[in-house]
């Protein structure tokens, strides 16, 4: 048993609570400084952590005990924190999406590669008992030959619940770069790489109204699309119709619904680590509940990089740059189509991660080996 490997955290906004009650007082890591552009903030955090300091990026990019940085900055920043970790020879974890632009996620990587560490991106949800039951069943022969997929996210838009939703509805944000890393990690984890897309997108209005906090009643622009529909191609034949909207109230439909041969299989919410399987065979009696037989059980944001600290030459990081990449090429590609009203083939491929083997919660959480 090594020490504990170190995490540097970038960002302490909303999201960070999840990652810290998974990774504070984790076996296999050690939070070791935070940083924030509110100090106030890092050091409230660092309040909560046992032996973290609050620092400024700069320190905390060269401080000796952190090899992994966490970036939870705004997806405009992704790219310029990220980078500069890298520099700095520190591995990088990074919210979705990888970054706001496909060439700034290629260059991201690229200099990953030149400078011998490795990225990890989330989402981690896909790690769950319940995109990867879903897969199992899947691998496994329960539909058949998958033919077809639909992926759907319709809500009215983040600004009812945020305080600060701006980014939400400036570049990098919107429906699709802000949910679609769910659906379509989920999708890749579930059939594959996507070899091109075809897309349509739309804007209902040009502000929206913050709906709480100090700046309630407030009116913010919207520079991107509300509304992105599209048919992914992905390389083994199945065609996926995906839609993401910020414009809607509700939707009945499943997160996703996969097709096959012989039935179709119904998957949870790519946003949750767990969720109902649901399998309805052709000439079934009805639907029933597939128990679960993959994935992380009882897993929380931060299993990612707990999963990127174990990887090896053997098996890779499941939530990889690699595969964020390659969902930030289906994004922008998506979003390339619908202004230009036509297929867009895409630039990567990727072979889907590894599957997770069902891995029981006091597993993953307190017997992984640390990593250095």
């Amino acid at each position: 048993m090594g020490d504990p490997h170190g995490i540097g955290i970038v960002g302490l906004g909303f999201i960070s609570r999840a990652y810290l009650e998974t990774l504070a007082g984790h076996p296999t890591v050690r939070v070791v400084a935070v940083a924030d552009l509110d100090a106030a903030r890092a050091e409230a955090a660092a309040a909560t952590i046992p032996g973290a300091e609050a620092v400024t990026v700069k320190r905390l990019l060269e401080h000796p005990d952190v090899s992994t940085v966490l970036n939870l900055t705004i997806p405009a920043a992704h790219a310029e924190i990220s980078g500069a970790a890298i520099d700095a020879g520190r591995n990088v974890y990074v919210e979705k999406p990888l970054t706001v632009t496909f060439p700034e996620g290629r260059a991201l990587l690229d200099r990953a590669t030149s400078a011998g560490v490795r990225v990890g991106c989330a989402p981690d949800t896909v790690l769950g008992t319940g995109t990867q039951t879903a897969r199992a069943a899947l691998d496994g022969g329960l539909i058949g030959r998958p033919l077809a997929a639909s992926a759907v996210m319709v809500t009215p838009g983040h600004e009812r619940w945020h305080p600060n939703p701006d980014f939400y509805y400036a570049p990098g944000g919107g429906p699709l770069m802000d949910m679609g890393p769910y659906y379509i990690s989920a999708l890749v984890h579930l059939l594959g790489p996507v070899r091109a897309v075809i897309g349509a997108a739309s804007q209902l209005r040009d502000t929206r109204v913050i709906g709480s906090g100090p700046r309630l009643g407030q009116r913010i622009p919207v520079q991107v699309p509300t509304h992105v529909s599209g048919v992914l191609e992905h390389a083994c034949g199945a065609l996926t119709t995906l839609t993401t909207s910020f414009d809607g109230v509700a939707t009945t439909a499943a997160p996703i619904e996969v097709h096959g041969e012989h039935g179709t299989l119904a998957v949870p919410d790519p946003n949750h680590f767990d969720g109902e399987v649901r399998h309805l065979a052709l000439d079934g009696p009805g639907w029933r509940t597939v128990e679960p037989r993959a994935g992380y059980v009882a897993a929380s944001r931060g299993v990612g990089l707990i999963d990127l600290v174990q990887a090896d030459q053997t098996r890779p990081p499941r939530a990889s740059g690699a595969v964020a990449l390659h969902v930030l090429d289906i994004m922008t590609a998506l979003l390339r189509s619908a202004a230009e009203g036509r297929r867009v083939e895409l630039t990567t491929a990727v072979e889907r991660p590894a599957p997770v083997p069902l891995t029981p919660a006091e597993d993953w959480l307190s017997t992984l080996t640390p990593g250095g």
